[in-house]
């Protein structure tokens, strides 16, 4: 038994969530099994409904990372798990393999349809890829019976063709046909009338669920799949933070609290009483945040400040105008409650004196679910912290769970020592200590422009791998002088781009932990250069 939703329109979105698919094709997004569990795990805790947890052909990493989440996340109460395959039997075959453990599982196969990826990009025509569509959906539906067909690039194909494709595949047994507005070119009355013609002119069109898949370049991303909802889209295909190749993809989080806050409005497309207090999504809106925060601190992606929703600055009011009105009452100039998305004040909940029962029963009421030996390394950082500052705030504690169990790099390069000497009369001098992978020790100093120049020139030393750094941030995770530092920076190595990030009270050493974080994952791609669907000649949904 694979399928888990009736073919066939429902009363509400279906929440396909490609964060660690076309997410992890942001460029310097890229991460490993591990990280990808953790944010599969978190994102059935969210409710979403599909996981597109991979790209199983594209190499072994993506391979294990989709077979893992399938065991562990795709249990019976779970939610469906996904691979992407182009239209091809070997990619099939690899999807349906990594799948297999899980109890709801879907492959997601694809080609393209307009007439320049046709031309350029395929070097087939439209005859030919009328063949292969139903053909390969029919070829999938041997191994499971939930198949996801899309045509690549249909926002700017011929609709007369496109008909004609998805009644093929949809004959064929595809059980949800995606439309992909691949580029990011439509407006939102085109991409709404592009799902009418289709609802319209596809005889066999009851039969699958109509997803959309967009991506951001003109901004229009969220605006497009609103609108693609009203005229019968059920599926929802976006990624936590909008993260994904270019400008991203439509953001989950903003989707699934445009419906919820204006459902009254969307209640009707949905056949629903226009006062309906119901969701429209299976989304546990309170995990939004948490869950946002997750994949910023795993990927190295910021989150902008005044990003809608999710960014720093969504329930900040700087106008006394809007302050005056805020303190009197919320719905002055707040739409929605911050508690919705599971941001509450910060609370200062532990000190040094804090014993490991009451840190292991916060950690728990936050959500963090901490094997035995990830909860003594994240008890120990607190002990260390918190002789440091005076207060740890739920936000510190977040910082360092994340920072503890989930950047670490096992048979990686670590950093045993960082020491650095500056001021204004003082040339910035870095000494430092590296373990390499093999248990051996090295040493080695630099002189730099300032002290984290200095830090990286001489890790760089030490390791010697070639990069260039491209992007240094740092942001405190809460207010005071004693605030940690949580820093995020990206390097580029050829056409590469890696990310690093790590929090500490110094912020020169969460500088030199987050350089390392970044090179490691660079070292871990050297030795693999994954196949991704943006670099191959015939993909990219």
């Amino acid at each position: 038994m694979s399928i888990k939703y009736p073919p066939q329109a429902i009363d509400r979105i279906l929440i396909f969530d490609t964060t660690l698919r076309d997410g992890e094709q942001s460029p310097g997004a890229s991460l490993n099994v591990d990280e990808k569990l953790v944010i599969a795990k978190q994102l059935a805790k969210l409710g979403v409904d599909i996981i597109e947890a991979g790209f199983p052909f594209a190499s072994p990493g993506d391979f294990e990372a989709v077979q893992r989440i399938a065991e562990q996340v795709g249990t019976e109460t779970g939610p469906v798990i996904c691979g992407l395959a182009r239209a091809t039997q070997a990619d099939i075959q690899a999807a349906a393999q990594a799948l297999a453990p899980a109890h709801y599982k879907r492959i997601h196969t694809f080609i393209a349809t307009s007439d320049i990826h046709l031309e350029f990009k395929l070097k087939k025509s439209r005859a030919e890829v009328l063949k292969i569509a139903p053909e390969m959906v029919a070829y999938a539906k041997t191994f499971v019976e939930d198949v996801e067909f899309s045509p690549e690039d249909a926002g700017r194909s011929d609709p007369e063709f496109l008909y004609q494709v998805l009644e093929a595949a949809i004959a064929a047994g595809a059980t949800t046909i995606n439309i992909p507005d691949t580029v990011g070119y439509t407006t939102p009355a085109e991409f709404g009338a592009l799902i009418k013609g289709i609802k319209d002119n596809v005889p066999n069109i009851d039969q699958a669920i109509i997803s959309v898949h967009g991506h951001n370049d003109l901004g229009l991303a969220v605006a497009n799949f609103l609108e693609a909802a009203k005229n019968g889209a059920r599926q929802l295909e976006c990624t936590i933070n909008g993260i994904g190749e270019r400008a991203g993809n439509a953001a989950l989080e903003e989707l699934v609290m445009a419906l919820h806050v204006r459902r009254q409005y969307f209640n009707p497309f949905f056949g629903r009483p226009v006062d309906s207090e119901a969701s429209l999504t299976n989304i546990d809106t309170r995990q939004l945040y948490k869950t946002s925060r997750l994949v910023s601190n795993l990927t190295g992606m910021l989150i902008q400040p005044n990003k809608a929703i999710v960014g720093a600055n969504a329930f900040a009011h700087e106008s006394g105008i809007h302050q005056d009105g805020v303190l009197k009452h919320k719905l002055t100039y707040e739409i929605m409650d911050a508690q919705l998305i599971g941001l509450a004040e910060n609370q200062i909940v532990l000190g040094k004196l804090s014993g490991r029962n009451a840190f292991a029963s916060r950690l728990r009421e936050l959500g963090f679910e901490l094997s035995e030996t990830d909860l003594n390394k994240a008890f120990l950082r607190f002990k260390d912290v918190a002789d440091k500052k005076r207060e740890i705030t739920d936000w510190d504690l977040e910082a360092i769970v994340k920072d503890e169990t989930q950047a670490s790099d096992p048979g990686g390069y670590v950093l045993e020592f960082v020491q650095v000497t500056c001021g204004d009369h003082a040339k910035p001098t870095a000494t430092v200590i590296v373990r390499t992978p093999e248990g051996e020790e090295l040493t080695d100093a630099a002189i730099g422009t300032g002290p984290v120049d200095a830090v990286y020139r001489a890790i760089n030393r030490v390791i010697g791998l070639p990069n260039r750094l491209i992007e240094y941030s740092v942001q405190s995770v809460t207010a005071g002088i004693d605030a940690m530092g949580e820093v995020t920076i990206r390097l580029q190595h050829e056409d590469r781009i890696y990310s690093g990030h790590a929090a500490n009270t110094d912020v020169i050493v969460a500088s030199a932990q987050a350089y390392m974080n970044a090179l490691n994952r660079l070292a871990r791609g050297l030795k693999q250069q994954p196949l991704h669907p943006q670099t191959v000649a015939s993909a990219g949904v």
